[in-house]
């Protein structure tokens, strides 16, 4: 049990550093509000060692510490909406047990900017901003090709090395 929350620990730090990380980052030109989603592999790395309570809690303590160190209570109402919509689509589809770390990370990029549109449209009053979910769509995919694939391979790491002498001296 030590060591799960020391690996619950560094996975939420690792998630608060990435989120710093790309707040570096500068907007990219021609899509306002597109992230790459480096906190993201910490999360999807959770979700797969542990369970979706763990990766809830990792996220909503990277949201929190994320939004109130780099951002405010807009960015923390976005982000809680894009990353329990994502969460909830992750663990869903991870169930399902017919798509990879890859397409369920997929899945979570797409379904945090389906979370943030739906934030935008309460915010602007105005239904017209979900004419750029197509946009952040297809960039949700792309990053979430990209983390997917960092996801899975250190996950699959991580748990023959670490984890899993964790889970064995429990025997």
């Amino acid at each position: 049990m030590k060591l799960k929350t020391a690996y619950m620990g560094l996975l939420c730090a690792a998630a608060i550093n990435l989120g710093y990380i790309e707040s570096l980052f500068p907007v990219f030109v021609g899509i306002p509000g597109m992230k790459i989603g480096l906190p993201n592999l910490a999360i999807i790395m959770v979700l797969y060692l542990y369970t979706w309570k763990e990766a809830l809690a990792v996220s909503v303590a990277r949201i929190l510490v994320i939004g109130f160190l780099f951002g405010n209570a807009f960015s923390i109402a976005f982000s809680f909406a894009g990353g329990i919509l994502s969460l909830l689509c992750m663990e869903t589809a991870k169930k399902s047990g017919k798509m990879s770390c890859i397409g369920v990370s997929m899945v979570g990029g797409v379904a945090h900017n389906a979370g943030q549109i739906l934030v935008a449209v309460l915010v602007v009053e105005n239904i017209r901003v979900s004419y750029y979910f197509s946009v952040l769509a297809i960039t949700g995919m792309i990053t979430g090709i990209v983390i997917g694939i960092l996801g899975g391979t250190l996950t699959e790491r991580i748990s023959k090395s670490v984890i899993g002498k964790d889970r064995n001296s429990k025997k």
